[in-house]
């Protein structure tokens, strides 16, 4: 197995794309290998696979398993970790499509969604192939601990989207409820890309752990914030339609707020607006978030689940993956400091 690719000096952390800018080598490897994978796609659909496998996403999926990996020598990417990358963006790349469908959304990465372009019927099939491909590159390693861990996440992140769905238009869903689809559906994938990073990169059995434990808090402050941007960020930065929380009946953590502090009368109509009895009036529940200080308490859950995945690095002082993996945790600061 080739080592990981020696990192510039770090970067102020303002963005995704200056951290990411650290793995370069590792993204275009990432890149040239699933222009790869293309081939393996019926020709048929490799044009409707090309759409999905594109290079304008954060990647913050393989960002995580090559920082998990690095082990501080050598100058090329190394194989394996790229493997992996490819197989959790895959996966992910999959689950994006099945939810847009699922959350009727019209833009994607400023382009139109795969369901869009191609029709749900369609849509739904694309990301099901992107799943069977994720799982055929995992059961190529020698080791059946790949293909079994992401296997594994694969199933627990569409159980999340599963429990998800069945909740829509629903507003008897609890904050457990919405804390558990979070911890599956995002987390887990955050999760396993820093844990099989780690172990690829011959860390220790006590750092993979640590690095998993990283990753899913991490993951769950993630969606946290994607929920908020789903109301406070602007469509052009975001890339993606906003608003579709309230529109689709998703109860998330703004939601729960916001109807816990809106007076008896206001919070049955936002509850209509859920259940979709009643148009959704996204700017009078801005406004009302606003005036009820939701961002802010958002904002602060945020901070509670960033706290335990410092934590978890903070028991490896001087490890080669510490250093990237804690600029991470700065950028969501910054990124939802960019919403205000």
């Amino acid at each position: 197995m080739s080592a990981t690719a020696a990192f510039p000096p770090p970067v102020p952390a303002r963005d995704f794309a200056g951290v990411f800018s650290r793995v370069a080598p590792h993204m275009a490897a990432l890149d040239a290998f699933l222009r790869r994978q293309l081939d393996a796609f019926e020709p048929e659909i490799r044009d409707m696979a090309d759409y999905c496998i594109d290079t304008s996403g954060k990647r913050i999926r393989p960002a995580l398993v090559f920082f998990s990996g690095w082990s501080g020598a050598g100058s090329t990417p190394s194989e394996d970790l790229v493997q992996v990358a490819a197989v959790v963006e895959l996966v992910h790349l999959a689950t994006l499509v099945h939810d847009d469908i699922m959350d009727e959304a019209d833009v994607r990465r400023a382009r139109p969604t795969a369901s869009r372009q191609y029709g749900p019927a369609a849509a739904v099939l694309l990301g099901d192939a992107l799943f069977a491909h994720a799982l055929h590159l995992a059961a190529l390693f020698p080791t059946t601990e790949v293909c079994r861990a992401v296997s594994e996440s694969t199933r627990r992140v569409c159980a999340g989207e599963i429990m998800q769905t069945l909740r829509r238009r629903s507003v008897a869903v609890t904050r457990a409820d919405y804390e558990r689809v979070i911890d599956l559906k995002t987390a887990e994938l955050f999760r396993v890309s820093c844990a099989l990073g780690a172990r690829l990169g011959g860390h220790s059995d006590a750092f993979v752990a640590d690095a998993a434990v990283f990753g899913r808090h991490l993951g769950i402050a993630y969606q946290i914030y994607d929920d908020l941007a789903d109301f406070f960020g602007r469509e052009q930065r975001i890339g993606k339609t906003l608003g579709t929380d309230l529109a689709s009946g998703k109860l998330t953590l703004p939601l729960f707020l916001l109807r816990d502090r809106l007076p008896p009368a206001e919070r049955v109509a936002l509850e209509a607006e859920l259940l979709g009895q009643a148009e959704p009036r996204l700017e009078l529940r801005l406004r009302q978030m606003a005036e009820l200080g939701v961002f802010e308490a958002v904002a602060a859950e945020i901070e509670r689940e960033l706290a335990p995945a410092e934590a978890a690095l903070a028991r490896h002082p001087g490890l080669a993956p510490v250093e990237h993996l804690g600029a991470l945790p700065l950028v969501l600061r910054a990124q939802v400091g960019a919403l205000r």
